[in-house]
């Protein structure tokens, strides 16, 4: 291609899908699971973006109990995105396999601190050896004023509790839970040592949630953004914990540092899924795959807080982004995922037809009430905080040196900004979904997979659009 000979870059604004002959008697039968990643499943083609602003634990919690996945952001402290990762294994699990205990010899101040850290209202009390001791409980603390009481002399003994062995099934739990009147039940060896914790809470929530994303230990899916400087480190930690997939979060994605970390990764963590980004090219897209990505963010400047292209003058229009990397991404098997620009059901519904196995959100979910960012009323409205992570206000307000590098130098490739608080993101995501599946009942596809077979676009003009538009 020579400097005069310009392709052309759609974006979603650009086309529309084309209205195909359906057989499909309802939108709500049309299957939506989908491939986050190479070896991750999704009942929804829903994933949060790992921006400050959007997706820690409570955001991440609630996107996989929808049946999607949240990605924690990367601009905490290590220990912070690590315990951030474990609230959300934590959230809803059948066999907390690791349950946060404290030694009989600690005192009440510890075991408050823990107890408010991890927000629980009761801590296993182990010895040293893990042998189970008993149980401190808020009604155990309640009224207690001497913060150095030893928690042997407060705590519900082990002689006391009701506990089980590992091998219990679900079903005699529920009874175990109903008979006692208990709200968690201790695993125990034949020698007494603890051994893993189950909660009547858990069943309660994994009955509210049929749909929910989960790893093969029942646990909710999360992902975790790493960046290139500390990527190593923080990867082993995270994966510690249960991580199910690391998100390598650079702005431009096609560079040598983002392949030799995605090998490093790979060669490393052979059992752990990495997603690569972000790129906007075929060429880009392939040459993470190569490398080793079980997935690949599609989108250079798209997002609504992002202004590269504007700072920068470089990108694709996300449409034609998603569709050339599609294609080649499918020759290797491996999911793309279209990251920004996404506005509406519509835009979702583009996206997908255009060979994303999913769409990463951040705008729309920026506002809900699950959302980090900052929340406080301007002007008589209800606002919270959305900037993109290469904003000005995000590179000085940025916790760890990575971020704080070299920025005061840098022109800012993102802006900040304030979105209206929308409530709880569940109520996004259903308006989300129930619009995807008109957009694939007009194409007459049932599954993601049929839907990029059968989905053809139009290109539109401006006055297309327009006509597009809702008008009194």
């Amino acid at each position: 291609m020579s400097k005069n000979d310009f392709p052309l870059g759609l974006s979603f604004d650009d086309v529309l899908l084309l209205p195909k002959y359906s057989k499909i008697v309802s939108r709500k039968l049309i299957n939506l699971t989908t491939n986050f990643s190479r070896n991750i499943k999704l009942n929804i083609p829903i994933v949060s973006a790992n921006m400050d602003t959007v997706t820690e634990a409570t955001m991440a919690t609630a996107i996989a109990r929808e049946g999607g996945i949240g990605i924690i952001h990367r601009f905490l402290p290590l220990e912070m995105q690590v315990s951030e990762a474990q609230k959300v294994k934590r959230a809803e699990n059948l066999v907390i396999s690791d349950p946060i205990t404290i030694n009989k010899e600690a005192k009440l101040k510890d075991a408050l601190v823990l107890m408010r850290k991890h927000n629980i209202n009761g801590i296993l009390v182990v010895s040293e050896k893990n042998f189970l001791e008993g149980i401190l409980t808020s009604r155990d603390v309640r009224f207690r004023q001497d913060l150095e009481t030893s928690v042997v002399e407060i705590m519900t003994p082990r002689v006391r509790l009701i506990t089980a062995s590992t091998d219990i099934k679900s079903e005699e739990a529920i009874k175990f839970f109903a008979r006692y009147k208990i709200e968690k039940l201790p695993l125990v060896d034949k020698g007494g040592k603890l051994q893993g914790l189950m909660t009547a809470s858990d069943f309660i929530k994994i009955g509210q949630h049929q749909v929910a994303a989960k790893d093969k230990k029942g646990r909710l899916l999360v992902g975790a953004a790493i960046g290139v400087k500390d990527g190593g480190e923080r990867a082993e930690k995270l994966i510690g914990v249960g991580v199910d997939a690391l998100v390598v979060d650079i702005a431009h994605g096609h560079h040598k540092t983002a392949i030799d970390l995605i090998k490093k990764l790979k060669g490393k963590f052979k059992k752990t899924d990495v997603v690569a980004g972000n790129v906007a090219t075929a060429a880009g897209t392939e040459d993470m795959i190569r490398a080793g990505a079980d997935a690949v963010k599609i989108g250079i400047g798209p997002g609504a807080v992002c202004s590269t292209r504007i700072v920068a003058g470089a990108g694709v229009p996300q449409i034609t982004a998603v569709l050339e990397s599609a294609q080649i991404a499918r020759k290797y098997n491996v999911p793309i995922i279209a990251d920004g620009g996404i506005r509406n059901s519509g835009d979702l519904a583009k996206a997908i037809a255009a060979g994303a196995s999913s769409a990463m959100i951040g705008s729309l979910f920026a506002g809900t009430k699950e959302s980090p960012g900052e929340y406080f009323i301007e002007d008589g409205e209800a606002v919270k905080v959305y900037r993109g992570l290469a904003s000005r206000e995000a590179s000085i307000d940025r916790n760890n040196l990575e971020a704080l590098a070299g920025r005061e130098e840098r022109a800012p490739e993102g802006i900040s900004t304030r979105v209206a608080y929308r409530g709880e993101v569940k109520r996004i995501i259903q308006n989300l979904i129930d619009g995807l599946q008109s957009g694939m009942s007009y194409s007459g596809a049932e599954s993601v997979k049929e839907f990029w077979q059968k989905a053809e676009f139009i290109r539109i003009t401006e006055a297309g659009m327009r006509e597009s538009m809702p008008r009194p």
